[in-house]
């Protein structure tokens, strides 16, 4: 995932457990309440149904691989984020509209792949 700067999902949770390993930059976690900064080289993991978000407040672009178990959340985040040439590649600029097109699209899937907007 590329995550830019400001950007991450609002808090929610779902009934798989989810591992975040950061590749590059570093990403806040919010995890039963409590803020950690994850930082490239590191992993945490949040277990099923634990409420959780994170944001990138770096103020550069920030990149993490997500795995999932069991698998199948990556058909979610084909269907509501952008598929980028490459590692290498930036994250795409998107407009306002976009932006409230992702997250229309991302509220409006959620329960399909079992998971809440808390």
């Amino acid at each position: 995932m590329h995550v830019p700067d400001g950007g991450g999902p609002p808090p929610h949770r779902h009934d798989f457990e989810e591992m975040f390993t950061i590749l590059e930059g570093e990403i806040e976690f919010t995890f039963r309440g409590e803020k950690h900064t994850v930082r490239a080289g590191s992993t945490i993991n949040i277990p099923a149904n634990a409420p959780h978000n994170f944001r990138n407040a770096s103020g550069a672009s920030a990149r993490m691989l997500c795995m999932c178990t069991p698998a199948g959340q990556d058909e979610y985040f084909m269907r509501i984020g952008d598929v980028v040439v490459g590692k290498d590649a930036p994250p795409p600029q998107l407009s306002q509209d976009e932006l409230a097109e992702r997250r229309r699209r991302a509220t409006e899937l959620a329960s399909t792949y079992r998971s809440e907007f808390l």
